[in-house]
C-alpha cells in the first residue's frame, strides 16, 4: 500500500490548497528564525566589534562554565538514580521512579528564588546559625547561593529528570540476557554497570543531556536573580535596557550557533553509536535484589533530588504563602487570569496550527512539505529571548510601515498594530511551542491506518471531511496532551513575555520575577506557587503514561 494517503484517497484539486497553506505557515513560523540570522550577514560590523571587544567573552564563559556544570550536575543526579529505578529492587523503589519527575514542575527561576530566601544572609539557616552561635557576619563561612555555582546547583536540580526519563526508558529495554551474561563473564553489579549498562545507555544519556543544556542556554530568570552574565541576560539587557536590535541579534545569533552545535553533537552522536539488543525478556524480570544498607542506601541516594529538587522548595513557597505574603487580592485574580487565558488561547492556536501541518505532511509526504514542517519545529530549540527578538523586530518594522501609510493618506495617527500587543506574544508562543504540539499530534496521526482514510473517501468525505469526522475523534487524547503541554510552558515561560507582554500587562511569571527582583520572595510565593502547581499536572499525566508501560 502506498504511504501516500493522498494519493489513494483524493485528488489535488480537492487538497492541494492545504499544501499550500502548511509551506506558507511554515515561511511566517520561521519568520524570527530568519530574522535573527539576517542581522548576522547585514548587521553593522562596528557593533559586532564593540560586542567581541567588552562583553562577548564573558558571555561565552560564563554560559560554557554554565553549561559544564549543569552536565555534570544532570548526569550525577539522572544517571544512578534511573539505573537504580531500573535494574534494583530495594524499599519504596516504585514510588519513588515516579516521584524523580516532580522537580520537573519546578522553573529553574522559582527554585532559585526559594533557595535564595532559605540560605541567604537574612535567611532562617543563617540567622540560626549566628543565634546559636553568637557568631557575626562575616565570623563563619557560609556558601553564597546567588553566584555561578549557585546557579549550575539550581538548574541542575530540576533539569536532571530529562536525563532520568531517557536514561531510565534505555535502562528498561536493555535485555535482562545483559545482565546475565555480564555475570557469567565475573563482573559484579557495579562493573556490569560501567561496562554493559552505562555504553548501552549513552545515546539516551546524551539525548538527555542535550535537552538539558538546551533549557540551561535559554534560562533568563535564574541567571539574572543571581547576577550570572551569560546570552540570555545579554541579548535581554542589551535589547530591553539600551534599545540596540542589533547588537541584541547579533548576540542572540552567537547564542543560535551553540544550540545548533548542540543538536548536531546530539544528532551526531545517536547516528555513530548503534547498539542492538535481542529483546529476550526484559530487565524487570531479573532486577538485582538491594537489601539491608545497599537498600537504605539506595533509597536516601534517591531521595536527594526529590527533597532538594521539588519537596523543600515546595515547602518553603507553601509557608511564605499561607504565613509571610500579602496574600491573595484582586491584582493577583487578574494576573492569575491573565495568565491562563493567554495560556489556553496560545495552546489552542498553537495545536490547530500543528493540526494543519500534520494533516498536510500525511496528505503531501513529499520532501517540500516535510521540510516545511520540520522548520516549524526548530522554535522549540531556542530560548524565548531569540524568539522574542526575531518577531519584534520584522512586527515593529510593518507597525511603522502602517503607521506611515495611514498618516499619508488620511492624516490620521495610529497607534502599534502588532508589536508590544498580545498578537505578538502569541505567534512567539507558538513559534516557541510548536515542535510539542507537533509532536505529540503527529504521534496521534501515524497510529491511524491510512485504510480509515480511504473508507471516508470513498463515504464521500472531503479531506478536511475526514479529518473532522474520522482523524479527530480518534486524535482526542492526542490533541489534549498537547493542549496540556503547550498551556503549562506557556505559564512558565519567562523571557519571550517579559519582552513582548504589552504595556501594563502581567503574568504569574513575570510578577514573581519582578516581586523576586524586589526582594520581595514571600510576596511572589502565591504567584509561584500556582505556576508549580498547574505545572504538576503534565508530571502526573507523564508518570501514569510510564507507570503504565513499565
Amino acid at each position: 500500500m502506498s504511504n501516500n494517503v493522498f494519493t489513494a484517497t483524493s485528488s489535488k484539486s480537492e487538497s492541494g490548497w492545504l499544501k499550500g497553506v502548511s509551506i506558507a505557515l511554515s515561511v511566517v513560523l520561521s519568520l524570527p528564525i530568519l530574522v535573527i540570522l539576517s542581522h548576522v550577514v547585514l548587521g553593522d560590523a562596528s557593533v559586532w566589534g564593540h560586542l567581541v571587544d567588552t562583553v562577548l567573552f564573558g558571555y561565552i564563559a560564563n554560559s560554557l562554565y554554565l553549561m559544564g556544570g549543569v552536565t555534570i550536575g544532570v548526569l550525577l543526579l539522572g544517571v544512578p538514580t534511573a539505573w537504580l529505578t531500573s535494574v534494583c529492587v530495594f524499599p519504596g523503589h516504585k514510588w519513588i521512579s515516579i516521584a524523580l519527575l516532580l522537580p520537573l514542575a519546578v522553573p529553574a527561576y522559582i527554585i532559585a528564588y526559594t533557595y535564595t530566601g532559605l540560605f541567604d544572609y537574612a535567611g532562617p539557616i543563617q540567622t540560626l546559625i549566628r543565634d546559636t552561635t553568637g557568631l557575626g557576619y562575616g565570623e563563619y563561612w557560609f556558601f553564597t547561593v546567588r553566584s555561578l555555582p549557585g546557579a549550575v546547583v539550581m538548574l541542575s536540580l530540576v533539569l536532571y529528570p530529562y536525563v532520568y526519563l531517557m536514561a531510565r526508558s534505555a535502562f528498561l529495554e536493555q535485555s535482562s540476557n545483559t545482565l546475565e551474561v555480564s555475570r557469567t563473564l565475573g563482573y559484579s553489579n557495579r562493573n556490569a554497570f560501567f561496562k554493559l549498562g552505562l555504553p548501552l545507555a549513552r545515546p539516551a544519556i546524551v539525548a538527555g543531556v542535550t535537552l538539558a543544556l538546551m533549557e540551561t542556554l535559554a534560562d533568563y530568570g535564574t541567571v539574572q536573580f543571581f547576577g550570572v552574565n551569560t546570552f540570555t541576560t545579554g541579548i535581554f539587557r542589551t535589547f530591553y535596557g539600551f534599545g540596540d536590535a542589533v547588537a541584541a541579534s547579533q548576540l542572540a545569533a552567537t547564542l543560535l550557533f551553540f544550540v545548533t552545535v548542540l543538536i548536531v553533537l546530539e544528532r551526531y552522536s545517536r547516528r555513530k553509536i548503534r547498539y542492538h539488543s535481542s529483546g529476550l525478556g526484559k530487565a524487570s524480570r531479573r532486577k538485582i535484589q538491594l537489601k539491608g544498607r545497599n537498600g537504605i542506601l539506595a533509597l536516601i541516594f534517591c531521595l536527594i533530588p526529590i527533597c532538594f529538587g521539588f519537596l523543600f522548595p515546595v515547602l518553603q513557597l507553601a509557608y511564605w504563602a499561607f504565613f509571610d505574603s500579602i496574600g491573595l487580592d484582586k491584582s493577583f485574580y487578574k494576573l492569575a487570569w491573565n495568565s491562563l487565558s493567554l495560556a489556553l488561547i496560545a495552546s489552542v492556536l498553537t495545536v490547530f496550527c500543528a493540526l494543519v501541518l500534520a494533516y498536510a505532511s500525511r496528505l503531501f509526504p513529499s520532501r517540500s512539505v516535510n521540510t516545511a514542517v520540520s522548520i516549524s519545529g526548530l522554535g522549540y530549540a531556542l530560548p524565548g529571548t531569540i524568539i522574542a527578538i526575531g518577531v519584534i523586530i520584522p512586527f515593529a518594522w510593518l507597525d511603522h510601515q502602517i503607521i506611515d501609510a495611514v498618516k499619508s493618506l488620511s492624516g490620521d495617527k495610529i497607534g502599534l498594530l502588532m508589536s508590544g500587543t498580545i498578537f505578538a506574544l502569541l505567534f512567539a508562543y507558538i513559534v516557541r511551542f510548536m515542535a510539542v504540539s507537533l509532536g505529540a499530534v503527529q504521534s496521534g496521526l501515524g497510529k491511524i491506518k491510512p485504510s480509515l482514510d480511504m473508507a471516508g473517501r470513498s463515504l464521500g468525505l472531503t479531506p478536511v471531511g475526514v479529518l473532522r469526522e474520522i482523524h479527530f475523534p480518534l486524535l482526542r487524547g492526542s490533541v489534549l496532551t498537547a493542549l496540556l503541554i503547550v498551556f503549562v510552558d506557556v505559564l512558565k515561560e519567562l523571557p519571550a513575555t517579559l519582552i513582548l507582554r504589552p504595556f501594563n500587562f502581567n503574568t504569574l511569571a513575570v510578577r514573581a520575577f519582578e516581586l523576586a527582583s524586589d526582594e520581595r520572595l514571600a510576596d511572589a510565593a502565591p504567584a509561584s506557587m500556582m505556576i508549580v502547581l498547574v505545572g504538576l499536572i503534565p508530571v502526573i499525566l507523564l508518570s501514569r503514561s510510564i507507570a503504565s508501560r513499565t
